[in-house]
């Protein structure tokens, strides 16, 4: 196994551990600071430093990793389950019913997903899951031209064929034989999304449109922290480097599936 995939492995098993767990890893309270305490840099008490109003850095990184992975969960969630409908339906049925949905599509595609996930926002609101929906919603047009190439692909095989000259129903052997086939580059996809989506909930997050002060949700403390760059440099640079290293370590794990993918 390469040396890459097994770095990338361990961030993410480190990611997930501090959502799942993060009073093992930090267990001061995130949102409690000691005013002596603020803005000290990187050492042996506080690995990151602590904030302006003294909250040690490396705690609200660890407990913000629940806000951060869990917003991407459920972003690549809604892409995958709306976006796998569109494209199977699409895939299946043909005709007008692929060419409707199909410019559908295209008109998402058209619109940068930055933009989309920000009208999305505003008409359902601030907040983490709002911001994980709104980003899911911006992915469902990747997911459904893929899936929709896949489901057209399988339905041109052999076997396919023979289920249907077999008696087989339409329902039934897109059940058994079409959707299966067809979900491995979906799978492929959603972990490079789950990387994606990471990275625009933090935007959206230091935007001002994820979860809001004093939540330790990883976009909003790079903007907390960068009205301090020339003076507290820890403030903005190390939650932006855990940001990086977890979104590369996703892309790392996607491309070893796509990879695989027969």
């Amino acid at each position: 196994m390469p040396w890459s995939l097994v770095v990338a492995a361990l961030v993410l098993l480190v990611a997930v551990l501090w959502a799942l767990v993060p009073g093992v890893f930090a267990p001061a309270d995130p949102l409690r600071g000691v005013p002596a305490q603020k803005l000290l840099p990187p050492g042996a008490e506080h690995w990151f430093g602590t904030d302006v109003l003294g909250r040690d850095l490396y705690g609200r990184v660890v407990h913000g990793a629940v806000h951060s992975l869990s917003g991407a969960l459920i972003a690549v969630t809604v892409g995958l389950a709306l976006g796998t409908l569109i494209g199977l339906v699409a895939g299946a049925a043909g005709g007008i019913v692929d060419d409707v949905l199909m410019r559908i599509v295209d008109v998402l595609l058209a619109v940068p997903g930055l933009l989309l996930s920000l009208s999305v926002i505003i008409l359902l609101g601030f907040g983490t899951v709002n911001a994980a929906i709104a980003v899911g919603l911006g992915s469902v047009a990747a997911f459904a031209r893929l899936m929709r190439a896949e489901v057209v692909r399988v339905r041109r095989t052999e076997y396919v064929e023979a289920a249907f000259g077999s008696g087989g129903t339409f329902v039934a052997v897109l059940r058994r034989h079409v959707l299966p086939n067809a979900l491995t580059p979906i799978l492929a996809l959603a972990a490079l999304q789950f990387g994606t989506a990471i990275l625009a909930i933090s935007t959206l997050g230091f935007l001002g449109y994820g979860a809001p002060p004093p939540t330790p949700e990883w976009g909003l403390l790079i903007a907390e922290g960068r009205n301090y760059v020339g003076t507290a440099w820890w403030l903005t640079t190390l939650p932006g480097l855990v940001v990086v290293a977890v979104v590369l370590a996703a892309n790392r794990l996607s491309h070893r599936i796509g990879r695989s993918t027969p």
